[in-house]
Parts: C-alpha cells; sequence; structure tokens
C-alpha cells in the first residue's frame, strides 16, 4: 500500500471500517495511561513496579504497530504522543534520560518529515537540524502541533539535563517563532513558550506539553539561581530562586531552594531573613540535613557557638536517621533535570561521618575539648567500621583524609589531656602506615629530584611521633618525649624541598602546601625538644634547637621568642639585643593573611607552644637588656 493510500484510509472522513484501527490504537494508549495511573496510586512497590513495566511494554508494542506502516498525518498525532508517554514512562523508571531515547525522537521527527510532500525523509541529520526543518515548514498542520509542543517538551528536559543549553535556546526561539539576534535568555523562553491547548478529545497523556514547560522552567531557574550563587553574582541569584520557588517544586527541591535562599542571603549580610528561608526548608519536612548544614554556618558567621555546634550534632542525627521511602511519580520530575551536587556546591550535605568530622572539628577549634575527644571517637569507630579506609588522599576532597582524622583526634586527646587515648590513637595510625614506611626514602628522593610531589605518607608519620611526644610530655616523661621528637626530626630532615624542580605543588586536604607543612612541622619538632631541654636545665641544648628552628623557618615568631628567651637566660646580651630589635620590627609589621591554612591537628599543637602575652615578654626585655646599657 503506498504513503498516499494509507493517508488516505485512515483521513477524517474515511470509511468506519477502516478508521476503527486508529479508534483501537487510541483505545489501547489510553488503557496503558490509564494503568500507569493505577500504578502510580498503588502502596505496594512490588505490585507498582510490575504494572509500570507491564505499561511500558504495552507502549512499546503499540509503537512498533504504529511504526511498522507508512506514516500518516492522521495517525501521527497518536503516534508522536505515543512516543511521549513511552519516553516519560523510560525516564521515570530509569531515573534519569538514556542515550537511546534520542533515537526515539529521532525516528518521530523523521516520520513527520516523511508526511510533508516537498521533504523526504532526512537521514543523518542532527536533531537541531531536524528540529529547525519541521517548526520552520509551511505545511506543517495545525493538528500536529499538541503533540510536537509535548515532543520539543521531551527534547528539551534531555538537552537540560545533558547541558545543551544553546541547542536548547535555539530549539524554542523557532518554537516561539523568534528571528535571528532574539533573547538568549533561556528562562525567558520558557516563561514565553505557550503550548496549545490539548482537545478534549485528544489521545490520554502521562504528562502533557504545559507540564513538561512547567518542570523544565523550575528546573533552569533552580540550576541557574545556583550557578549564579556559586559564581557570586548574589542579587541575581536571589531573584531567579525566588522564582524557583514559586514555581513546580517538589518538597525535596523546595528544600533545596529554601537552603539556597538562606546561603545567598547568609552572603548578602542578612542573617535574619537567612534564618527564616532554613526555618521553612526545616518545615517542609523531608531531608533535613541541608537546611542544618548552613544555619551551622549562618550561626558561626554570628559568631553563636552554642547555636552552631547545636545545629551540627541535629545534622548527625538527621544523617543518621532512616527516612522512608517516598515513591516518585511516574512523570519527568525536576529532580531529574537537576545534577547531582558535586563537593564544592553549597547544596552538598555530606555522610554522616563528615557531619560527624564537621562537629568534632569545630568543637576543637572553639576550645571544647572534652566535647572534641568524645566526637572524634565517635568518628573513628565509624571509619574504621566495616571496610578498610582509604589511606592515600583524593584529589579534591571536602575535608581532610582519614590519617589527618586520626591527628587531629590524638591532638583533641591531648587537648582533653587525655594523653593515654593519644597515644593508642597514635600507636594505630602507625600500625596503618608502617607498610609504606620501607618506600618513604624512595619518595623523599623522588620529591627532591622533582618527579613527584612531597608525599604525604611521611608528612603523617611525622607528625603522628610529633603528638606522640606531647603526649609524653604531658605525662611527665621527659625521656620518651625527646626520643618521639628526635624520631620526627629525623624523618622529616631526609626531605629538602628547596631542591625540588619549579612547578605546581597540589595542595593537602585543608588547601596548604606540603612544603609548608614540612616546614612548620620542622619548627614545632625543635621548639618542642627545645622546651624539653629547657624544663630539665639543658639551656645549651635547647639553644642550639631554638636557633635551628629559627634558621628554618626565619618567620615563625614561636622559635624567635623561645630564643630571646633561652639568650637572655644564658646572658648572651647582645645576641638578645639583636633578636628583640628584629622580633619588634616584626610585630609592628602589618600580619599578611596566608594564602592557605594549615591542617587543625598542626594549627591545635602550634597552639601549645606559643608563648603567653609575647607583647608583654617583649616589654620586660626591653626593660631588661635596654635599660642597663643606658646606664
Amino acid at each position: 500500500m503506498s504513503q498516499q493510500t494509507w493517508s488516505a484510509s485512515l483521513s477524517l472522513d474515511s470509511s468506519a471500517p477502516r478508521t476503527s484501527c486508529l479508534d483501537l490504537w487510541r483505545e489501547k494508549n489510553d488503557r496503558l495511561v490509564r494503568q500507569a495511573k493505577v500504578a502510580q496510586n498503588t502502596r505496594l512497590s512490588l505490585r507498582r513496579q510490575q504494572l509500570a513495566q507491564d505499561t511500558l511494554e504495552g507502549l512499546r508494542e503499540l509503537l512498533h504497530s504504529l511504526q511498522g506502516l507508512p506514516a500518516a498525518i492522521s495517525v501521527l498525532p497518536l503516534e508522536l504522543t505515543v512516543i511521549c508517554n513511552f519516553i516519560t514512562l523510560r525516564v521515570s523508571l530509569a531515573r534519569g534520560f538514556t542515550d537511546d531515547l534520542t533515537q526515539d525522537i529521532q525516528q518521530g521527527l523523521e516520520r513527520v518529515l516523511e508526511t510533508q510532500e516537498q521533504l523526504g525523509p532526512r537521514v543523518g541529520q542532527g536533531l537541531g537540524e531536524l528540529w529547525d526543518a519541521i517548526l520552520r515548514a509551511s505545511s506543517l498542520l495545525p493538528e500536529l502541533l499538541p503533540a510536537l509542543h509535548h515532543l520539543v517538551g521531551l527534547q528539551a528536559a534531555l538537552w537540560l539535563s545533558t547541558d545543551r543549553i544553546g541547542d536548547l535556546a535555539l530549539l524554542l526561539q523557532t518554537l516561539n517563532g523568534s528571528q535571528s539576534g532574539a533573547s538568549e535568555d533561556l528562562l525567558l523562553l520558557l516563561k514565553t513558550w505557550s503550548p496549545p491547548v490539548k482537545e478534549s478529545d485528544a489521545p490520554l497523556t502521562l504528562q502533557d506539553a504545559q507540564g513538561l514547560r512547567d518542570v523544565l522552567l523550575t528546573a533552569f531557574a533552580f540550576r541557574q539561581g545556583l550557578q549564579e550563587l556559586i559564581t557570586g553574582s548574589l542579587p541575581r541569584a536571589l531573584s531567579i530562586l525566588h522564582e524557583a520557588a514559586s514555581g513546580l517544586c517538589p518538597r525535596p527541591v523546595l528544600v533545596q531552594v529554601y537552603t539556597a535562599l538562606g546561603t545567598c542571603l547568609r552572603k548578602m549580610g542578612n542573617p535574619q531573613r537567612a534564618l527564616l528561608y532554613l526555618i521553612a526548608a526545616l518545615k517542609v519536612g523531608t531531608a533535613c540535613g541541608l537546611p542544618l548544614l548552613e544555619a551551622s554556618r549562618l550561626y558561626q558567621q554570628l559568631g553563636d557557638a552554642s547555636a552552631e555546634l547545636e545545629s551540627l550534632e541535629l545534622l548527625v542525627e538527621a544523617l543518621s536517621a532512616t527516612h522512608s521511602f517516598e515513591a516518585p511519580q511516574l512523570l519527568i520530575e525536576v529532580e531529574l533535570l537537576l545534577p547531582q551536587p558535586d563537593q564544592a556546591s553549597p547544596l552538598h550535605c555530606g555522610t554522616q561521618s563528615q557531619a560527624k568530622h564537621l562537629l568534632a572539628s569545630r568543637c576543637l577549634q572553639l576550645g571544647r575539648a572534652e566535647d572534641a575527644a568524645e566526637h572524634y571517637l565517635d568518628l573513628l569507630a565509624l571509619l574504621l567500621d566495616g571496610s578498610e579506609p582509604r589511606f592515600s588522599p583524593p584529589p579534591a576532597p571536602p575535608g581532610p583524609c582519614v590519617p589527618e582524622v586520626f591527628l587531629e583526634a590524638a591532638a583533641a586527646m591531648i587537648q582533653a589531656g587525655r594523653a593515654q587515648d593519644a597515644l593508642t590513637i597514635c600507636e594505630e595510625l602507625l600500625s596503618r602506615t608502617s607498610a609504606l614506611l620501607p618506600k618513604m626514602s624512595q619518595l623523599w628522593e623522588d620529591a627532591r629530584k622533582g618527579a613527584k610531589e612531597l608525599p604525604h605518607c611521611p608528612l603523617w608519620v611525622s607528625a603522628t611521633h610529633l603528638l606522640q611526644g606531647q603526649a609524653w610530655v604531658q605525662l611527665k616523661a621527659q625521656k620518651e618525649a625527646v626520643s618521639e621528637f628526635s624520631w620526627c626530626l629525623e624523618l622529616l630532615f631526609r626531605a629538602t624541598p628547596e631542591d625540588k624542580e619549579q612547578g605546581a605543588v597540589p595542595n593537602c586536604e585543608q588547601g596548604c602546601k606540603s612544603d609548608v607543612v614540612l616546614q612548620q612541622l620542622r619548627a614545632a619538632a625543635l621548639i618542642s625538644r627545645g622546651l624539653e631541654w629547657v624544663a630539665s636545665g639543658q639551656d645549651t641544648k635547647a639553644l642550639k634547637d631554638f636557633l635551628l628552628s629559627v634558621q628554618m623557618s626565619p618567620g615563625n615568631k614561636d622559635a624567635s621568642f623561645h630564643l630571646l628567651q633561652t639568650l637572655k637566660k644564658l646572658d648572651r646580651k647582645d645576641e638578645a639585643l639583636v633578636l628583640w630589635q628584629r622580633l619588634k620590627v616584626q610585630t609592628q609589621m602589618p600580619q599578611e593573611e596566608a594564602a592557605w591554612s594549615l591542617p587543625l591537628y598542626l594549627e591545635t599543637y602550634l597552639s601549645w607552644i606559643h608563648p603567653p602575652d609575647c607583647e608583654t615578654l617583649l616589654e620586660e626585655f626591653r626593660t631588661a637588656l635596654l635599660e642597663p646599657c643606658d646606664l
């Protein structure tokens, strides 16, 4: 049968027996759509899944029947509707778009072009060219427009999910009849897109073009608002996120939108309004992790430590709770068009262990040593429960890797006066890194030659011995403390990062350079051992360590202060006077903020060896050193 004969047989004025085929196909489509809606309302998950799969297979069979015959104008509205229902259900069940959906859309477009008398099949053309040819065709029949707009909605969803924003903007410009040079603002194009109203006797759909348009508008507004927030365009982000919140927003998405609005307002210096949005996000009633995390940032910015820590404790509870599963709609929803937040996103909530680490580290930073110690013990139990944790730093983690968590935990134990627990944690860390110790010489050699970055493992091992030394200091075991400090220094002095070739040095876990960490660890170990020599009355040995720490780290004021005290004690006034003058100049100079931060365990350690009230010390030295000279 020729295409013309087939089209005539299914035209609106054809005889009843021949229209019955079209009626049967339509009835089957409508029956399958109703079946899908029954599946959606079924509470039993297995029954729901089986009904949905049966519906999908039924739509697939119906589509094969329709496409097994030559394309006919009278059948195309139904055929395109079946394609749309089939794609919608597939995407919903797969919870995302798959590559082969492009073929389904393309086949539907080619079928439309086959019915255009002056246009043959456009084999080999891309989707963009096919859409352009169809939407600009003068012979396009009005009865095809509702189904074509429906297919446009699916094409738009596919392109939005794969970040083909330019192609999507061109499609909507063509659909809206825009001329070249018209607005490329996708948000505006989506707003001006007005799908035609379906006829009352049109085939049933799982989701119509208007519904898709509303989903697309909300999804793109949220995506763009979040991008503006990340890039710092806060007023524009606020406006677009408000638009997303007023759109078709499912509850999980609404939580994210409200949280993003809270983040935006916090950064704009409006904490009270930010708090209102975070409260609104919590009241939505779904996962509370995101607003609680943002609330902790807000309270930290306000300096309310108690509220900050309470928010983090609730965050840990929220991430450890099991939430009841809510079956997704058998539709294309906003969530399917949103990318998963990466670790740099303000909407990345993280895992329970990451939240527990944030709570423990903030307690340590805020001086709540006992709380920090308990939280770190809980965290280590989480990390060590089950599979062996990895001991290599990931490329761009949101926080420290497992060895640094051990080091922070040991520092928290020492801060809380639990030296024995600190020793236990350090021994555990050393036992887990001992396999790498034989390889250290080669690692240092590679670093000296510039072949590889300064290795992390030796720094972790060195820091472990440093913390063990401090634990022994707390236990009044001077011999063991000096031994650990010396072993730490022996490991650290195997590295000479100054010999490395010029080039980028990868950042450590908290954004600090590994050679800076190495320098600070050396200074800390030398100062610590020197303080032990001072405590035992061996000032000459202490002088050597303090002098070496100043040479290794010229800008380290703590080392200079300890050296000054020792020079004064040994009555070496001329050297002490020179050092005092240099320190006086250093303290009067404006302090430059470092481009990176040190790991928390090292920051905590350095606070232990920092001389108290340096300004008073300098004044006392001025009195002791200068006044006798004036006499």
